[in-house]
């Protein structure tokens, strides 16, 4: 390691522990720590400072960084609690999302705009479920129907875009894409089917030996298995996102209810205490910020900030009519407009194979930044406001034709000999 990458690896370092103690000074403004990340990555970056450069080794850390939070996106989000109607309706509003994005993405290519609608069409269309996971567990919303509402519709928002850059990205055709694509999910299953049913004793008594000794072996292996995923997602040519969410679900399958909380802890010190604030840091150390200095550029970020919200949040509206209360609705709308990391990987795809141009890329990183302070501030403060959310999750409303005593953790089931 050369001096100027030590020197780098510092700065970047002090950042990211900076963030969270400003966070907590600020704390009635309730600022989540990642804006700061970003913040303080632009101040040290070439833009301002010049404190900092990007190297290949603080590029792979920040690569890194990028794929444990979307391993960890995957980890945390129960998707046995979301099968039925959260995921039914995140599934509706995606496709309503991406019809939208798609169409808004078209416009603006016709009117010079953008180059690439559909680049623009897909940044629209995500949500930043992985930032969005830790104000949740801050706030004691995972879990609650509420919360399980929005995981599941971060999940698509997050999920969805990435098969999408996948198979519509990428060098390859999309029938080709969509077959490399098919095998990775039978491997996936495979390994997810092995690690839940077919643990040797042996290895799960070694795994339980250690796992508070100082080799840490449960969470060397879980590091393991993301690298693996990673590497195959890029060997078949597929965006290495997916490999690191798809080994956050498995993990969470195969890890043992009684260890859950422990191996937890660990993965959010290893995630959360260093590589995705890494991550983060060095987005804001990239970041164009001296295209933002042309007013034509700096008009774009209010633009992109409102479709983010038009696009990917008014959907909710409409979405969860019937299921939660206009207040609640309306938190829903600005929750899941909050983006940001696939922002960065999209305009990073699109600057790399000159589909996008650079102001662009900066004004949707910016607004990224922006809805990640601005939307779940509103989107939380409407819950935090709200006395029906306080006394029991009222905010949750059945469908028509619901029991009285129903609470909203379950669809409605049909009477037995009742027509759908």
């Amino acid at each position: 390691m050369g001096n100027s990458t030590a020197v780098s690896t510092l700065i970047i370092a002090a950042a990211a522990a900076l963030a969270p103690v400003l966070a907590d000074l600020l704390r009635r403004l309730r600022i989540p720590p990642v804006l700061f990340e970003l913040l303080l990555g632009i101040l040290i970056g070439p833009a301002v400072l010049g404190w900092v450069s990007v190297d290949k080794f603080v590029a792979g850390i920040a690569a890194f960084g990028l794929a444990m939070l979307f391993f960890m996106a995957g980890y945390e989000i129960d998707f046995s609690a979301l099968k039925g109607r959260p995921l039914n309706r995140a599934l509706t509003g995606w496709s309503i999302t991406v019809a939208l994005g798609l169409g808004v993405g078209a416009v603006l290519m016709l009117s010079g705009f953008v180059v690439s609608s559909l680049l623009v069409g897909l940044a629209l269309t995500t949500t930043a479920i992985g930032t969005l996971l830790p104000m949740m567990r801050d706030r004691q919303l995972l879990g609650t129907p509420f919360g399980d509402l929005l995981s599941a519709a971060g999940a698509v928002g997050e999920f969805g875009p990435v098969i999408a850059v996948t198979l519509l990205l990428s060098a390859g055709a999309p029938g080709h894409q969509a077959v490399l694509l098919l095998g990775f999910v039978a491997i996936t299953m495979v390994v997810g089917w092995v690690a839940v049913n077919h643990q040797p004793a042996r290895a799960a008594e070694l795994l339980d030996k250690h796992m508070n000794s100082s080799s840490q072996l449960p969470v060397r292996v879980l590091i393991l298995l993301v690298a693996a995923l990673v590497v195959l997602a890029t060997r078949l040519g597929l965006d290495n996102l997916l490999g690191a969410f798809a080994a956050g679900m498995i993990a969470r399958l195969a890890i043992k209810p009684e260890h859950a909380k422990v191996v937890s802890s660990k993965l959010d010190a290893v995630a959360f205490g260093f590589f995705v604030p890494v991550f983060f840091v060095v987005s804001g150390v990239k970041f164009g910020l001296d295209e933002l200095k042309e007013p034509s550029t700096l008009v774009r970020v209010p633009i992109f900030l409102a479709l983010l919200l038009v696009v990917r949040g008014l959907p909710a509206m409409l979405v969860y009519r019937g299921v939660l209360s206009t207040r609640a609705r309306a938190a829903m709308t600005f929750l899941q407009a909050a983006a940001l990391p696939l922002l960065v990987v999209i305009t990073e795809i699109g600057l790399a194979t000159d589909r996008m141009r650079p102001s662009n890329a900066a004004a949707l990183v910016g607004a990224g930044m922006l809805s990640i302070l601005i939307y779940p501030l509103v989107g939380f403060g409407l819950l935090d406001g709200s006395e029906e959310m306080l006394e029991g999750e009222p905010a949750l409303q059945p469908d028509p034709g619901a029991p009285a005593d129903w609470d909203g953790t379950e669809p409605v089931r049909p009477e037995a000999g009742r027509e759908e």
